[in-house]
């Protein structure tokens, strides 16, 4: 066997370089970095391969002859890494056609002579598609202490994708290899299945319950202005008084008084709903305020917007939440957008933590595409979710949440119609 040795800027220019000088019949033996990428130096990577003696090499052109337009090996790595598994389930589906069984003489399955060269062909194909997947996620994958193997690439390509924090990717990924047992790492089918169970037990969520007999429920939706607060509070409202298989009684309470027209609207749907709607401008008129909707079940309270970094409007509601005697307990829910990235959800809660936060609620689920950020909130505060807005709509476009919900949004995006 003659040995020779082809080199690139990538592992991939320099098979190209093989495959263009002794055809595709040389067996690929080994690929290493010889010089890494710094300041003014390209990266140089070697591979050696081994061509049979008698093997004929590829004629190169000549001059006249004019080259064949060569098509690059892959326009971009991430390109070919998101195409291997469509290309690894037509070449099971051709497989299985060939192994249908065939007509039978004296108990022998026949094979023609057409069916055993596609066999070949799906072979070899199958070899260059792991021998593509493996040098490319060599330069893709992550670095760290322990090596991510190549049926993670699609795995972790939409958890990245998704705006997962980088550094908790990195950590379910180090936990995955460390518990996942090895026979199931040999397909990223399998990789992918048990990654979902995981980051589904890293969810913490709230379940939703009724009150109990004699007492009562008291919700206070707070967050950023222009979250959807107000519209939440219907949804929550309509929810509790038809929805359920009992069905409550439920008291609003506005402390929102800057704008007119948020109470405007809470009141308008008090009035379609027929429930009881109590306002406090002041923190002493809060308790008062509680004590006027003793009847109701449910109590649902909205609240000013206001930005994460405006402490006066913060700590306005710290005042009322201090200045209730009642002996109701009050849990405080953290409405946010699920659009914006996750260090401007970390700065929002961090900046609304001093209420007290019990769980979060996420709206606009029907505006985004990630939903990383999410995970990596609630797997970095351990705060419960409680509910997910997926739209606008009173009362139908209100989840109760649940990790296999978002798991589900995170790795395929949110799907209307299946949030149920």
């Amino acid at each position: 066997m003659k040995i020779l040795t082809f080199s690139g800027a990538t592992p991939a220019e320099a098979l190209k370089k093989a495959q263009l000088e002794v055809g595709e019949e040389a067996m690929l033996i080994e690929t290493r970095e010889i010089q890494k990428k710094s300041l003014g130096k390209s990266a140089l990577y070697e591979i050696v391969v081994g061509v049979e003696e008698d093997a004929p090499s590829r004629p190169k052109p000549r001059p006249t002859e004019p080259l064949r337009e060569q098509r690059p090996l892959a326009q971009k790595s991430s390109d070919v890494l998101f195409n291997i598994s469509e290309a690894a389930k037509q070449i099971s589906k051709i497989a299985e056609v060939t192994e249908e069984e065939r007509p039978t003489r004296s108990g022998v399955i026949q094979e023609s002579e057409d069916l055993k060269l596609i066999k070949e062909e799906i072979e070899k194909l199958g070899d260059k598609v792991k021998l593509i997947q493996h040098m490319f996620w060599d330069e893709k994958a992550p670095k760290m202490q322990t090596a991510i193997p190549p049926e993670f690439a699609e795995i972790y390509r939409l958890a990245q994708q998704s705006g997962m924090d980088q550094e908790h990717l990195d950590q379910i990924m180090q936990l995955t290899l460390e518990h996942m047992p090895s026979k199931m790492r040999e397909n990223s089918a399998t990789v992918k299945r048990y990654f979902q169970v995981l980051m589904r037990k890293m969810i913490p969520v709230r379940m939703e319950t009724a009150p109990k007999n004699g007492t009562k429920k008291v919700l206070m939706l707070v967050g950023p202005t222009g979250v959807g607060k107000t519209t939440s509070i219907a949804k929550l409202a309509a929810r509790f008084s038809y929805l359920l298989e009992k069905k409550y009684k439920v008291g609003l309470v506005v402390l929102d008084t800057y704008r007119i027209g948020a109470v405007e609207q809470l009141m308008q749907y008090a009035r379609m709903m027929k429930l009881g709607i109590e306002t406090v401008v002041d923190p002493p008129e809060f308790s008062n305020a509680l004590n006027a909707l003793r009847h109701s079940d449910f109590i649902l309270i909205d609240t000013m917007g206001s930005s994460p970094y405006d402490q006066g409007k913060i700590e306005k509601i710290y005042e009322c939440l201090r200045a209730n005697d009642t002996d109701y307990s009050v849990d405080v829910v953290l409405v946010m957008p699920s659009s914006i990235k996750y260090e401007d959800l970390k700065a929002t809660y961090e900046n609304f933590a001093p209420l007290g936060i019990d769980t979060m609620m996420f709206t606009k689920l029907d505006e985004t595409r990630g939903f990383g950020n999410i995970f990596s909130l609630v797997y970095e505060t351990k705060v419960p979710i409680s509910y997910f807005s997926v739209g606008q709509e009173v009362p139908e476009d209100l989840v109760v949440a649940s990790s296999d919900f978002l798991v589900d949004c995170l790795l395929h995006g949110y799907r209307r119609g299946e949030s149920s």
